[in-house]
């Protein structure tokens, strides 16, 4: 399997989402994370990421005769370049776009059923807005969003620190208007 079909399942995204930030954890670990889906399904996916190289063994200990792994992910191999994506045919973006919208459901709802859950304290947001730009103006604020994010990216985890999603998704609403026509 390659990255991009790899990533393409909202379990196996949802796991690659989990190890960021050089986090180490176990199946058991995983499970945890995501008590939505059954320990059979997480151990399945965790074993094929394992297989296509974006989860690689941390270490091992025996725990109660099993043997007990921590994985790591790549980050350098969990990625999606801009030739591939450049390449993907319009039905594969629908596909791509269905599981990052499945995913990213899955995980608001996880957050959602914890106990004590307070969307408010939390500065969850889900806002969307319109926007007119013109083309300069739209690679100006992409790299300028990029800028921000990379600077924060890179922050390992710790105790005063809470991982959170963000989800930026851009696309043109309308076809632009044809030369010389109106507003």
């Amino acid at each position: 399997m390659d990255t991009v079909d790899l990533l393409l399942h909202p379990v196996r995204l949802r796991i690659v989402h989990a190890m960021s930030g050089g986090r180490t954890l176990t199946t058991s670990q995983l499970c945890a994370l995501l008590p939505d889906a059954s320990k059979a399904t997480v151990y399945r996916h965790v074993s094929l990421l394992a297989d296509g190289g974006l989860l690689e063994i941390e270490d091992e200990q025996r725990v109660r005769g099993a043997v007990e792994r921590r994985y790591r992910l790549r980050p350098e191999r969990a990625v999606i370049d801009a030739d591939t994506a450049a390449s993907v045919s319009l039905e594969d973006h629908r596909r791509v776009f269905a599981v990052a919208m499945a995913t990213l459901l899955a995980e608001f709802n996880t957050y959602l059923d914890r106990p004590g859950t307070d969307p408010a304290a939390d500065l969850v947001g889900y806002r969307q807005h319109a926007m007119w730009l013109s083309r300069d103006e739209l690679t100006a604020m992409v790299d300028e969003m990029r800028d921000v994010l990379v600077r924060r990216i890179a922050n390992k985890p710790s105790p005063e620190r809470n991982r959170y999603l963000i989800s930026p998704i851009l696309f043109p609403a309308e076809e632009p208007p044809a030369a010389g026509g109106g507003n």
